[in-house]
């Protein structure tokens, strides 16, 4: 027979547990030697490989424009943004490298399909008024979603966060910029300009996930301190930080319910197609196939390059143990 004894000797959590429980409730950093919960590990893991690839499959819709953007300045402005994006693929696969998953399993799951990245990059980008409106509401929506991962427990993630922060902010101040020049244009640029508003706005909403009663990951995610703020709190502070700079820009945001409650200081608005956001996550969107087949292409055609680097390294190496 089970005693009392017995199950405080059972629950009782070991050292490693208690130390890892500490820095949570002192608000400290997990750095990658610590011992961690598979769970946490995991969960970090899919968070931040799911970023990562997100930004590797953004560069996609941008990219669409390098060639056809409507001067050198915004071609070079352009060309510097999609480079940060790569970039920030870069900081993330090495800091989900730090909790023991390579990059290559990583790339691996992204091309195959198993993977995620935000549902917001499977929509197509016709015109150029969608690089103001991806710069202004989904790089806004980064903004407002990862300024707090910033202080992100896991300490190789909220380092590599910062400097993303600050690069998205660039982001989402050019494509105001283009929105708001645009704006200032003919009738046909301000109806381009307000067609791609209209356009990326819902999904941009959508990018925080799902309402917090239908979001499995958040609460857990909040007890580590990993997010900081649940979907639904940041999704308010985005269309809080939306309307002002939308009566500036002179663009008008496609919701007609949208209101704020004076005693509440919250934003009533029109229901998500939450359906739209789960196809488009299902990978049945507009654009989910050809952005895969993409990263698949790309990934295929580097191999020598990839072939390259690793005999070089091995060749340095050689070298060094000669030396030696």
């Amino acid at each position: 027979m089970t005693t009392p004894a017995d199950l405080t000797a059972v629950t009782e959590p070991s050292p490693d547990e208690r130390q890892f429980d500490d820095l949570i409730a002192a608000d400290s950093r997990i750095e990658p030697r610590d011992w961690m919960p598979d769970a946490y590990r995991k969960t970090l893991v899919r968070q931040i490989s799911q970023h990562a690839h997100s930004e590797i499959i953004g560069m996609q819709p941008e990219a669409n424009w390098i060639t056809r953007a409507p001067s050198l300045k915004r071609k070079a402005i352009l060309m510097a943004k999609v480079q940060d994006e790569a970039g920030h693929g870069l900081y993330l696969y090495s800091a989900a490298q730090t909790l023991g998953t390579p990059r290559d399993e990583m790339t691996e799951a992204l091309i195959a399909g198993k993977a995620r990245y935000s549902s917001i990059f499977n929509y197509p980008t016709p015109t150029w008024a969608d690089m103001g409106a991806i710069g202004w509401l989904v790089d806004g929506a980064a903004i407002c979603n990862q300024v707090p991962l910033c202080r992100a427990s896991y300490g190789p993630y909220g380092r590599a966060m910062v400097r993303i922060c600050k690069e998205e902010s660039f982001h989402q101040r050019q494509g105001f910029e283009i929105l708001l020049e645009l704006m200032r244009g003919t009738d046909a640029q301000r109806a381009m300009a307000q067609d791609a508003v209209d356009r990326w706005y819902w999904p941009a909403l959508q990018m925080f996930g799902p309402p917090d009663d239908a979001s499995p990951n958040s609460a857990q995610s909040m007890a580590w301190n990993i997010k900081r703020f649940s979907n639904d709190e940041l999704r308010q502070r985005f269309v809080s930080m939306l309307v002002p700079q939308a009566e500036v820009l002179g663009v008008t945001l496609p919701d007609p319910k949208l209101r704020l409650d004076e005693e509440t200081g919250q934003y009533e608005m029109s229901e998500i197609d939450w359906t739209e956001f789960n196809e488009v996550l299902a990978g049945r969107g507009p654009m989910n196939a050809q952005r895969l087949q993409r990263r698949r292409d790309a990934h295929e055609d580097g191999a020598w390059v990839r072939e390259a680097a690793a005999e070089y390294a091995r060749k340095q190496a050689a070298a060094r143990e000669v030396a030696a």
